[in-house]
C-alpha cells in the first residue's frame, strides 16, 4: 500500500529549538514532493504553520481541520487545499483520524500530547492499525518515552504498548518508516497483544 495521506500532530508554537522549525519545514517539503497529503490542525501558527506552508510551496495537498472556537486564536492557514471547520476538539481529532492513513508526531505541547495519547489508546484498543511515527528530534520526546517505560514498569500497561508506535530520529525517516509499516500484512499490524 502506498502512503497517500499523513496526519501530523505538532505544536501551535515553534518552541525554543530552531532545528524543530526547520524539521517541520523539511517534512512539509518532503510530503509535498512525494505527493503525500498533509492532514493537520489547520492553524497558521507555530510548527503547524511552518509545516503547512512548506507542503503547499512544494505543491502538496494540505487539509486543515479546525474547531470553530479556535478560528480567531490559531488563525486558520490561508490557501489550503481544504479547510474543514468543526464544532469541537473531539470532532477535529476524529475527522483527522478518518482522513489519514498514518500519523506523525513532531515536537509540541499539551495539545500534541493529547492527540498522541488518544491515537495510541485507540490503537491499543484495536480500533485501528494505522502506523504512528514519533519523530524524536534532538531527543525532544525522550522524557515521554521514559514515562511510557515507567507506566509499563509500574504494571499499568503491557510491554507490547511500545509496539504501538515507531521512533525515528529525523524527519527524513518518517515517510520511509510509514511506507515500510504499510507494506506489512494488515494482520501483523493489528495483532499487538
Amino acid at each position: 500500500m502506498s502512503l497517500r495521506s499523513l496526519c501530523v500532530f505538532c505544536g501551535s508554537s515553534v518552541g525554543t529549538a530552531p532545528g524543530h522549525r526547520e524539521a517541520a519545514r523539511l517534512l512539509g517539503r518532503l510530503m509535498g514532493e512525494a505527493g503525500v497529503s498533509l492532514v493537520f490542525g489547520g492553524g497558521h501558527v507555530g510548527m503547524m504553520g511552518v509545516l503547512a506552508d512548506a507542503a503547499l510551496q512544494a505543491g502538496g495537498r494540505v487539509v486543515g481541520v479546525i474547531p470553530e472556537h479556535l478560528m480567531r486564536v490559531e488563525m486558520p492557514q490561508r490557501d489550503l487545499s481544504e479547510l474543514i471547520v468543526v464544532d469541537s476538539m473531539h470532532t477535529r481529532k476524529r475527522r483527522m483520524f478518518d482522513m489519514a492513513q498514518a500519523f506523525c508526531i513532531l515536537p509540541g505541547g499539551l495539545g500534541t500530547l493529547d492527540e498522541t495519547f488518544e491515537i495510541l489508546t485507540w490503537k491499543q484498543l484495536r480500533l485501528h492499525g494505522k502506523p504512528v511515527v514519533l519523530a524524536n528530534l534532538d531527543g525532544y520526546w525522550t522524557p515521554w518515552l521514559k514515562l511510557i517505560d515507567a507506566v509499563i514498569e509500574g504494571g499499568f500497561a503491557h510491554r507490547e504498548v511500545a509496539r504501538l508506535f515507531t521512533v525515528v530520529e529525523t524527519v527524513e525517516e518518517v515517510l520511509p518508516s510509514v511506507e515500510a509499516e504499510l507494506s506489512e500484512p494488515a494482520l501483523g499490524r493489528s495483532q499487538l497483544f
